[in-house]
């Protein structure tokens, strides 16, 4: 009897859990190797789930998806896709940073969109630098017109931690001027994630002038410090995994507009620390330390 009432709970159960798997689509312009990589490990991580990969050009008109899909954006062209399309399922948007949201949506925020930025926080990266750099008080940014309204923000952050944001605005990589002049008055350089400024035409110059002013670059990302900067905050795939099979539990109602990940890990130049006369870097301890100042926010 024990074995005939747990085969009929069994077949009860299955056809509820069935009905309860969530319709997962994945697009993006192509599939390439880090987008198949991200549908495996998304699949992996949610087993009862339907999870499906849909290029971008393959797509219906967004009113002609299934409804209850959670649509996930892993690329611009999949944002700028779903961005015109008048209907369409709740979407989650990742590998967006803020300034890249800000030059394809202005000041929109979609009730249907969500956005997981992909860029570190820029007060999480000031943190990470007055614990590495405690004697620092003098933080430089460069900045151009697009990444221009994250200063304020810089600002109350620095404040907090009693630092001056030296900000100067760099209009055209190819003049020298204001990179001098920000180095010339910095302790810190603190890189925003605006690929007008630190890309792999810039990342050179950038690194061996702030070398030169012995100015240690915070940021803007893990291959600016694999290239010679000092340190940086970042949230890998398996980060924003997690935030993603956690929201994927809550009714899309309840998503968050946007979003950092409260998971990340600091990665550290010990080569460039050493050339600067830099106390070596402590990774485990210092994401401890900035993880910290942020719960007692």
């Amino acid at each position: 009897m024990r074995l005939l009432h747990a085969c009929l709970v069994l077949m009860l159960a299955w056809p509820l859990s069935a009905l309860a798997a969530a319709d997962i689509l994945v697009t993006a312009a192509q599939g390439n190797a880090g987008v198949r990589d991200f549908v495996t490990a998304l699949r992996a991580q949610r087993p009862t789930d339907h999870v499906r990969f849909t290029a971008v050009s393959e797509l219906p008109a967004g009113h002609r998806l299934k409804p209850g899909t959670r649509l996930i954006l892993l690329d611009l062209a999949a944002l700028d896709w779903r961005l015109k399309q008048a209907e369409g399922p709740p979407t989650l948007a990742l590998r967006v940073s803020r300034v890249q949201a800000s030059r394809h949506l202005g000041d929109r925020r979609p009730s249907y969109l969500s956005l997981l930025w992909s860029d570190p926080p820029p007060a999480r990266q000031l943190r990470l630098a007055h614990y590495l750099l405690p004697q620092a008080r003098r933080i430089g940014v460069l900045y151009t017109e697009n990444s221009r309204f994250l200063l304020d923000e810089l600002r109350q952050a620095a404040k907090a931690l009693r630092l001056e944001i030296i900000a100067q605005a760099w209009p055209d990589p190819r003049d020298n001027r204001p990179l001098q002049a920000v180095l010339k008055n910095s302790d810190v350089l603190l890189g925003l994630d605006d690929p007008l400024l630190y890309n792999a035409t810039t990342a050179k110059h950038l690194l061996l002038s702030s070398y030169a002013r012995q100015v240690p670059l915070i940021g803007p990302n893990a291959g600016f410090v694999r290239a010679g900067g000092l340190a940086s905050t970042l949230s890998d795939q398996h980060d924003w995994l997690a935030v993603l099979d956690r929201l994927l539990d809550q009714p899309p109602a309840a998503w968050p507009r946007t979003l950092y990940p409260e998971r990340f890990r600091v990665a550290g130049n010990q080569q460039v620390a050493r050339a600067l006369g830099i106390e070596a870097i402590d990774p485990v301890a210092a994401q401890q330390a900035v993880a910290a100042g942020e719960k007692h926010r």
